[in-house]
């Protein structure tokens, strides 16, 4: 499987989009290096690769497609915030 994840910063609510073939093992590579404290929000997973790096860069790339994402985990989004 390969995975499009989402990861969220709980204070400020901004958001990492990325791509994995090892989603448990990149989820802690994140949180032991390069964004230690931020959390998995969503994931989707996909068969093919090429699929799953197509919808990363269309995340990364196209507002639209991110701000339909946003809007799909408003509630979410705004749960982890109020945590803190």
């Amino acid at each position: 499987m390969h995975y499009v994840y989402v990861l969220i910063e709980p204070e400020s609510g901004k958001l990492y989009y990325g791509y994995s073939g090892n989603l448990k093992s990149r989820i802690k590579a994140h949180r032991t290096s390069e964004h230690p404290g931020w959390e998995l929000l969503y994931y989707e997973a996909y068969q093919a690769e090429e699929d799953a790096r197509k919808r990363e860069r269309k995340l990364k790339q196209y507002g639209a497609a991110r701000g339909h994402l946003k809007s799909r985990l408003h509630a979410s989004v705004f749960q982890s915030r109020s945590k803190r």
